[in-house]
């Protein structure tokens, strides 16, 4: 599946050029697992043999991440409108777990989503929660334009710097995946156990004394 993903991301190049480019990287944005670190360093590739130019490269490639982080952050926003409709978005997405991601993202948006531009698979998923979080739309479009920015350099360079061999770098960016989804599962799991203790020692605190 991984290699078929990255044939196709690299025909696409091949065909649409810089708007190739572009729509990949709205989409790794917009929740699609595409691999930036196929469509960058395979684009780096192509500015060594002068079919691109490098920080065009870089430039369109940090538009499509901030196109699809911002469609995103308002389907986020949109979740949030029906979220009354549906019994599961409420039990999902309770008033006290959007007033703790609310308080959350007001201290410490700037730096997830600065920083969370430049982790594997976090960075596909991160606009989400801070739609949720109904942080400032300015400010997150901002700080996603410096962190994918320096992500699309990065990435670009990479690939220009391997040239041919720009694949390598893939098996790195594997294996940091798997650290990465390990350890969101994990933090997944502590996040739900330590919501079922608190509910249980809310019903335990609710209960009055036996007459």
């Amino acid at each position: 599946m991984t290699s078929y993903i990255s044939d196709l991301v690299i025909q696409i190049i091949r065909y649409l050029g810089y708007p190739g480019i572009f729509i990949l990287m709205t989409l790794e944005s917009v929740n699609i697992p595409i691999p930036s670190e196929v469509i960058m360093p395979f684009s780096g590739f192509l500015v060594q043999n002068g079919t691109f130019n490098f920080w065009v490269v870089a430039l369109v490639g940090t538009l499509g991440n901030v196109a699809g982080s911002l469609l995103s952050y308002y389907l986020a926003e949109w979740i949030l409108y029906i979220r009354n409709r549906y019994k599961f978005l409420r039990l999902l997405l309770s008033e006290k777990h959007l007033e703790k991601t609310n308080i959350w993202f007001r201290k410490y948006g700037s730096y997830s989503i600065f920083f969370g531009r430049v982790v594997p698979v976090v960075r596909t998923f991160i606009s989400l929660p801070a739609g949720i979080g109904k942080m400032n739309a300015a400010k997150f479009t901002s700080l996603t334009f410096l962190g994918s920015a320096l992500w699309s350099v990065f990435l670009t360079y990479i690939g220009l710097l391997l040239g041919s061999n720009w694949t390598r770098i893939q098996r790195y960016f594997h294996q940091a995946d798997y650290v990465i989804l390990i350890l969101i599962v994990v933090s997944a799991l502590y996040f739900l156990i330590r919501r079922k203790k608190s509910r249980v020692d809310d019903g335990d605190r609710g209960e009055g004394p036996v007459s």
